[in-house]
């Protein structure tokens, strides 16, 4: 990490942080899982999953957007015995590649797909509108939408349990100055109102409450963070998906979707100075799945190859209806914070201190949230 970060702090030992952290909220957790330490509490969450989804056709959903960690997790509820309903977002944006890994992935487990496809019109009015807001989350649209139809699926099929990809062994860092939370409704809308053109009828939602209330509440909704009770080293699962999924390798964390690719390797860098392989790398470092020296060699490499970069910058500005330049006159326009625009953001920092204040009282488990 560096001073990207803006927020980013040093002790006495030149230690930041993100690492000081990762060290009291997330290390005994990984260290839990690497060492089996905690496989009785897994196969306590697998047998609760299973008795919540007796007599249905499912028992749980898994998210698949073909990348790393929603791929292994199929791999592993399968495994572990569960019946899950593989549930799929497409917003327009998937490479074939992605395509290919998806359906051998359902084929070879033999698991149930449903692939929820996105009105393009509404989806490329939305994703424009966050471009012309110039704000750093402009991958907002996709993981709004994505979140809001797994938990109607859910609903709709009577599945208590969602089970997520999201893990600390791989993800522990990244810095909050580098986005904002896709969740937020009320920020959605603000920067659709202001920059959008088209109403969005059929565009999936969820707001605070019926994430935290009404699902959880009604439906008896939960999510299981399942990989931060098992080991989990990425080049090994890649090898491993690889071999009994026949698997292949985008080149970049969230590299499945075009747009995911464009903006987080040319979009953010250009625009805001951020390079997410700082954070992805800096978690694998912490986690002791890559040295520090060999994160630094791998961030020598440019973001985008160039022949490449420019393929992609005609692809995604014509597939959003404009042209080359139209679509750099709105990146080369002055960066805004999200702050800039209206949030709900209170809510979430009242959620996140009650909720830590339960999780101190009642030590509920790290797999669930």
């Amino acid at each position: 990490m560096d001073t990207s970060d803006p927020d980013i702090s040093f002790d006495a030992a030149g230690v930041c942080n993100h690492c000081r952290s990762y060290e009291i909220e997330a290390k005994p957790i990984v260290d839990r899982a690497d060492s089996g330490q905690a496989a009785p509490e897994l196969a306590r969450v697998v047998a609760k999953i299973k008795a919540a989804g007796k007599g249905r056709e499912y028992d749980c959903l898994i998210g698949l957007s073909g990348g790393v960690d929603s791929s292994y997790v199929a791999a592993k509820v399968k495994e572990l015995g569960l019946r899950p309903l593989a549930v799929h977002f497409d917003s327009g944006w998937n490479s074939e590649l992605a395509v290919n890994n998806i359906e051998n992935i359902v084929k070879r487990l033999d698991i149930d797909l449903y692939t929820y496809v996105c009105d393009w019109d509404e989806m490329r009015d939305l994703q424009l509108a966050f471009f012309k807001a110039g704000v750093a989350n402009c991958d907002t649209p996709t993981d709004h939408a994505f979140l809001a139809v797994l938990y109607r699926v859910a609903a709709k099929h009577g599945i208590r349990h969602i089970v997520t990809g999201t893990n600390f062994a791989t993800e522990a860092i990244l810095p909050r100055a580098w986005g904002y939370s896709p969740a937020d409704l009320t920020h959605l809308r603000a920067i659709h109102k202001r920059f959008g053109t088209r109403p969005l009828k059929t565009y999936p939602t969820l707001g605070f409450f019926a994430r935290y209330f009404y699902y959880p509440v009604v439906h008896g909704l939960r999510t299981v963070r399942i990989l931060n009770l098992m080991p989990y080293n990425k080049a090994r699962v890649k090898e491993a998906i690889k071999q009994d999924l026949g698997w292949r390798d985008y080149g970049g964390k969230h590299y499945e979707s075009i747009f995911t690719r464009f903006f987080q390797a040319y979009y953010l860098p250009h625009k805001f100075g951020y390079d997410k392989r700082r954070a992805h790398l800096s978690s694998l470092i912490v986690s002791g799945q890559m040295t520090r020296e060999e994160a630094l060699l791998e961030l020598q490499q440019p973001t985008y190859p160039a022949d490449k970069l420019a393929t992609d910058k005609e692809f995604v500005a014509k597939k959003i209806g404009l042209s080359v330049a139209e679509f750099d006159q709105i990146v080369e326009q002055a960066p805004h914070d999200y702050s800039e625009y209206p949030t709900e953001e209170w809510l979430y920092k009242v959620k996140g201190a009650v909720w830590g204040a339960v999780k101190k009282l009642r030590g509920i488990t790290t797999a669930r949230v």
